[in-house]
């Protein structure tokens, strides 16, 4: 992809980097003239490039995640904003689950962000500037079946954002939550369910890092909330 136009060039941490949604949005950031502190698992199939720093962190280890989260903030105290993208699913009914894991679960789609916001709030709030991007997802808006873990971490998400849009607002930090529908990305790959074949079944990861740009280059004084993007058609579609 060319480079993009681009405003002044700011520096990004984006958690779960290297793949699907955080994959799109990190290129994204750096064909505009951004730097990335990037957070994944594997960037094995990565090439280098110009403003990326790449952090290989699990960050459903919780008891090391402060650890590696105050390397970061020493290293990069000009840190502009940061999208929380990292999750994974888990669906069945509730006694389907072991108690370890709902206890990753819980872990990787919600209290990493919880650590993550922690560590970076601080720094956004001392700029007196900011964004907080959290990617979230639909099940935060209502509740399925065999979704029980997973919604309860998205809608404790939701509420999360909530209060640090109410906190932060007089620091002039923005804080955003996007709540994608189904998403064509390898998310789907270790369950028995994905989006149906057509185009219009599912969202693109390039849909929502354009919705991430748009949040970053709204006007200062402008907050976009929460948003919320669905496939024209929801089709679930089952594996043998």
């Amino acid at each position: 992809m060319a480079n993009e136009p681009h405003t002044t060039a700011r520096k990004f941490l984006v958690t779960g980097a290297s793949d699907g949604i955080g994959a799109a949005i990190t290129k994204r950031l750096l064909n505009q003239g951004h730097r990335v502190l990037a957070i994944g698992r594997d960037f094995s199939q990565w090439a280098e490039a110009e403003g990326l720093e790449k952090y290989i962190v699990d960050l459903a280890a919780l008891d090391r995640l402060p650890e590696h989260l105050a390397q970061i903030t020493v290293q990069h105290p000009d840190l502009n904003g940061a999208i929380l993208n990292a999750g994974s699913g888990r669906f069945g009914n509730i006694e389907e689950f072991s108690y370890q894991q709902i206890s990753d679960l819980v872990a990787i789609n919600l209290l990493q962000h919880l650590y993550v916001a922690r560590a970076l709030v601080p720094l956004l709030k001392r700029s007196a500037a900011g964004d907080l991007v959290i990617i979230g997802s639909e099940s935060a808006l209502s509740g399925g079946r065999k979704g029980a873990v997973y919604s309860a971490c998205k809608f404790a998400l939701r509420g999360f954002a909530q209060s640090l849009r109410a906190e932060c607002s007089n620091s002039g930090v923005r804080v955003c939550l996007i709540n994608p529908g189904m998403v064509d990305t390898g998310f789907y790959d270790d369950l028995n369910f994905k989006p149906g074949e057509m185009a219009e079944n599912a969202l693109r990861a390039e849909d929502i890092a354009n919705t991430v740009m748009l949040v970053l280059h709204a006007h200062p004084g402008t907050v976009f909330d929460e948003i919320n993007l669905n496939p024209l058609k929801k089709v679930i579609q089952f594996k043998d």
